[in-house]
């Protein structure tokens, strides 16, 4: 299936250095974002490090062998980071979430640890592809908080699962098939913590044809918003069957 693509980053309005990073990567239609946290420009660090383990673990993975990929790659990134914070006292705490997708056929495999984003825009319906690994996403799987709080709470940035946070990583895995018209949309928080899912929703549905002005969109539309982070983005959208 024919598919068109585009990433873009920005470092929004309030932050002085953007400490994402991502890979589009179309010979092997593999694609991700990876966003550092820490200070001394360590997030950035982290997030390099994450994505240039990615790239230089890809293989051409048949689908069966993609959720492999993903996770021991995913893994790789993390003991690379959990050994730089053991060589630099001063990267001490510095780590990045990722979201990453791999393109097999008529399937994508989405692979994630941390609060980046996947999403699937069909038939004029947004659906969330990944869970985010926060405390304040915790809450609302619980009960305890609903999506407006969660939005707006002071502990919202707060992730339970990024790589160097520890030597063993979870990364979770999913398969979703590709269906004609299907847009997908890679985010780091920046996008999804100025815009609600309605404004992404609308976004991708005017521009669903053309990745390059979607990527365009959404990141002013953030920034409208406020931009109090940076934003990245990558949209992948499959030709319709007409």
């Amino acid at each position: 299936m024919k598919a068109r693509v585009h990433g873009l980053t920005d470092v929004g309005r309030r932050r002085e250095n953007n400490q994402d990073q991502l890979l589009v990567d179309e010979q092997r239609d593999v694609y991700a974002i990876a966003d550092g946290m820490g200070g001394h420009a360590a997030g950035e660090v982290a997030s390099s490090i994450a994505i240039q383990a990615l790239a230089e673990t890809i293989k051409d993975a048949s689908e069966e062998e993609a959720n492999q990929f993903l996770v021991d790659a995913f893994q790789e990134g993390n003991r690379r980071i959990c050994e730089s914070v053991l060589a630099r006292g001063e990267w001490r705490g510095m780590g990045t979430t990722i979201v990453a997708l791999v393109r097999r056929d008529d399937r994508v495999i989405i692979g994630h640890v941390g609060d980046s984003r996947s999403y699937v825009l069909r038939d004029g319906a947004l659906v969330q592809l990944t869970d985010d690994h926060s405390w304040v996403a915790e809450q609302v799987r619980m009960g305890l908080l609903t999506n407006e709080e969660a939005h707006k709470h002071p502990m919202r940035n707060i992730v339970t699962r990024a790589m160097g946070n520890r030597v063993e990583l979870e990364v979770d895995v999913s398969e979703q098939p590709i269906q004609p018209g299907d847009v997908f949309l890679l985010c780091s928080d920046g996008l999804n913590s100025m815009l609600g899912d309605e404004q992404i929703s609308e976004i991708l549905s005017c521009h669903q044809a053309d990745p390059v002005e979607a990527c365009r969109a959404l990141i002013d539309a953030a920034n409208e918003h406020g931009g109090d982070d940076n934003i990245t983005v990558i949209v992948l959208a499959t030709a319709n069957s007409d």
